[in-house]
């Protein structure tokens, strides 16, 4: 039951640093704030990147024998990362 809990909390941390990455980039492509002159084709790149990484990771884990849980959890880990960077990245600018 807990890791289903902390599961949910990472998924929601997720979820939120990706709003706060959505909104940043926005007011960076409207010229409210600078952005970087690559911004929007990183936005691209990096989601394939991270969506690669999460399904290899999560058929891993269920070839490894992992439940279903762990395999989410896995699999939320390089998505949870990049969300998390880009948010700091760009909150920093």
């Amino acid at each position: 039951m807990m890791e289903l809990l902390r599961l949910q909390m990472r998924t929601a941390q997720m979820m939120m640093e990706a709003q706060t990455v959505i909104g940043l980039r926005m007011l960076g492509m409207a010229g409210v704030m600078s952005a970087a002159p690559d911004e929007n084709t990183r936005m691209v790149t990096e989601k394939q990147t991270a969506f690669a990484q999460s399904g290899l990771a999560a058929v891993g884990a269920l070839m490894a024998g992992k439940t279903p849980a762990q395999a989410y959890g896995m699999a939320l880990t390089p998505i949870g990362r990049a969300t998390r960077a880009n948010s700091r990245r760009l909150s920093r600018r």
